[in-house]
């Protein structure tokens, strides 16, 4: 075996995120990390790229036991890490970000050409071509993510950790990545992946390891299991198949009347978007990341103002109000990025989870905290966060565990309209189930909800009605019933319905 981890384990105090965990690699091998969130999957794939000390077992290398310090070490030891959240410089090109810290150098200076004519050659030879000249800022979240893998190449990485690669793109950028990673493993790259996607896991995979509770549960060859199988080792149970009934649509909660908003180029941000969500229905939005969407939540939330149209909500026109304004009218938000618009990552889980409640939990001025904590800890069992105390601070909780809490906190709102922006994004099979179940019961309960996701399948799981954005316009609208992932992924890609 390439690379070999033994019994590793890993305590923070009281807490074991990995308790006695084996894992493997072979050559040209990819193998998957799966499991709920917080099972230590990525806690242990930091033990491996030198970002944490394991309390204790040991990792081989080549049939050598080594003992990584830092990231720099891993990378020396021909290692690399794609993390969840890119780590590129924006206002960097992309042979700037490629070569950052190993830049070739022409006299005391960096050559810049250099770095661009080796960018060139890394794309060619492994099957990912890129403008090196072209500044991030510029580039789509899945030509970023060509970037990262081309950066721990052209570091010497021959082990290559992809944490979430998946989460943020397109399903065309999804099915290029898998493409993209199955070739470099035919050229001797081997892979781990971590990833809350079985299906793609199934499509890519050599073998899969299964965590629950910082223990695995299973290692598996690709070819001899199943979704059902990977979901039942991770979270201990079958799953309860969730589908969409029946409901009441009553009269309109939000309305939404040629909204547009002006762009810094020449096009528009948002053109002329009219839209309906009635009580009792979900709506769901499709697109490519960068055609509106964001832009479209701003203006309804009140984070930004349009510059022409009309926003109503509950029948007041909220065109333009102030944030703290809307959401007295009625408006809950589940944001597209928890990190930006979601949590205070300083704050502890009480406190984030307090973010808009005081209201019901205090008495002339006076903060209730015995309810407060009640109501939080109910979160916590209810969607099955894990976190060590409700005292920990958000930083430390992971991505999944933190999105089930944001989702928590806005439902528990219980107010006539919800926003629900990549509501599942980064989050385990069952939480999937629980959070689902939660918006369909909000529905069902006649809350109006739009739902913006990137997920095909969760927008057609979950919604009434699809809507379709591309370049800032709504270009589509189809019955959820009778809808098809070609069909809307023809519409957003500029095309036009057919069928």
């Amino acid at each position: 075996m390439l690379l070999q981890m033994d019994n590793i384990t890993k305590s923070y105090g009281s807490v074991t995120a990995n308790s006695g965990v084996s894992f493997s690699l072979g050559k040209g091998e990819i193998h998957a990390l799966v499991g709920e969130n917080g099972a230590g999957k990525t806690t242990l794939m930091r033990i491996l790229y030198g970002m944490e000390s394991p309390t204790s077992g040991e990792i081989r290398l080549n049939g050598k036991p080594v003992s990584f310090v830092s990231p720099a070490d891993a990378i020396n030891h021909k290692i690399g890490m794609v993390h969840q959240h890119f780590m590129l410089f924006p206002t960097f090109t992309i042979a700037e970000n490629i070569v950052i810290g190993r830049e070739p150098s022409k006299g005391v200076g960096f050559d810049r050409k250099a770095a661009a004519i080796e960018t060139e050659r890394l794309g060619k030879l492994y099957g990912m071509p890129v403008d090196p000249w072209k500044k991030v800022a510029d580039c789509s979240l899945g030509m970023q993510q060509r970037v990262e893998i081309l950066k721990v190449l052209y570091q010497g990485a021959e082990v290559i950790i992809l944490d979430e690669p998946t989460g943020v793109l397109t399903p065309l950028e999804v099915k290029e990545l898998l493409i993209a990673i199955k070739a470099l493993a035919a050229q001797g790259k081997s892979f781990v992946l971590i990833s809350h996607k079985l299906q793609e896991i199934m499509e890519v995979a050599d073998r899969v390891t299964v965590l629950r509770d910082g223990k695995v549960t299973g290692t598996l060859d690709a070819k001899d299991t199943n979704v059902e199988s990977l979901s039942r080792l991770m979270v201990g149970r079958d799953l309860v198949h969730i589908s969409r009934n029946e409901s009441f649509r009553g009269k309109p909660v939000l309305e939404v009347a040629e909204v547009s908003m002006k762009g810094t180029k020449t096009k528009p941000l948002l053109s002329d978007i009219s839209l309906h969500v009635n009580e009792g229905e979900i709506v769901g939005i499709a697109g490519i990341s960068g055609n509106g969407q964001s832009e479209l939540i701003q203006a309804i939330s009140g984070l930004m103002k349009p510059d022409n149209g009309m926003i109503k909500l509950l029948g007041q026109d909220v065109t333009g109000a102030p944030v703290g304004a809307i959401r007295e009218r009625g408006l809950a938000h589940i944001p597209e990025d928890r990190y930006q618009w979601g949590v205070a990552k300083d704050a502890t889980v009480t406190e984030n989870g307090l973010m808009g409640h005081t209201g019901s939990h205090q008495k002339y001025g006076i903060l209730n905290g015995t309810s407060i904590r009640h109501m939080i800890a109910e979160w916590v069992t209810r969607f099955g966060i894990k976190t060590g105390s409700l005292s920990t601070k958000a930083q430390f909780l992971s991505g999944g565990n933190l999105q089930k809490l944001i989702v928590a906190r806005e439902l528990a709102q219980k107010t006539p309209f919800l926003i629900a922006a990549e509501p599942t994004r980064g989050v385990d099979v069952g939480a999937m189930e629980i959070i689902h179940g939660e918006l369909l019961k909000k529905r069902d309960e006649k809350g109006a909800i739009l739902l913006i996701s990137s997920e095909l399948t969760e927008i057609l799981k979950l919604s009434d009605r699809i809507l379709v954005m591309y370049e800032g316009r709504i270009v589509g609208e189809l019955d959820a019933d009778s809808a098809t992932e070609e069909q809307i992924s023809l519409l957003m890609a500029g095309g036009k319905a057919v069928g």
